[in-house]
């Protein structure tokens, strides 16, 4: 597996890849092993476009390679379907998978998704309305909303 890293607003991110990218995720430091290419190139830019705020949709999701049981992977692509500066509700992607009552597998599985930012699980709130969990924290959560135009308060 080979990986490189970027600064963002949110701190260091890390893209790992082999053919295709395997995971998007935040780390607390750059490993000196670190090595771009096109592909993480692709997503790196694509990434500093969206928190410019000159990007609502991402490019080539066929070159993402999510590893995951089947329900892991239809509740991800259940997430990209929610729009840029918009949420859902946990209840919601559980309808929208058909399977009403998988409310919490669907939190779990969200807390599973490779692909921080371009698999939006950042969008998923509770039904009340209220934040709800985040495998960042909420800060970050609320990060990133703010960019979509979407606040929350502390």
């Amino acid at each position: 597996m080979k990986y490189g890293f970027f600064e963002s607003p949110l701190g260091i991110i890390k893209i790992s890849y082999e053919a295709k990218i395997r995971k998007i995720e935040l780390v607390d430091e750059i490993d000196e092993n670190s090595e771009e290419n096109e592909l993480f190139n692709i997503f790196k830019d694509q990434l500093l476009e969206y928190f410019e705020g000159k990007r609502t949709n991402f490019d080539h999701l066929e070159l993402l390679d999510p590893k995951g049981t089947d329900f892991q992977k239809s509740v991800w692509r259940s997430l990209l379907k929610i729009p840029y500066g918009e949420t859902s509700s946990y209840k919601e992607i559980a309808k929208n998978i058909g399977n009403p009552r998988a409310t919490q597998a669907v939190g779990t599985a969200i807390g599973k998704n490779p692909f921080l930012i371009i698999i939006p699980c950042h969008r998923v709130i509770k039904a009340d309305g209220s934040l709800g969990g985040f495998a960042y924290g909420r800060e970050t959560k609320r990060k990133l909303l703010k960019i979509e135009g979407i606040n929350f308060p502390l």
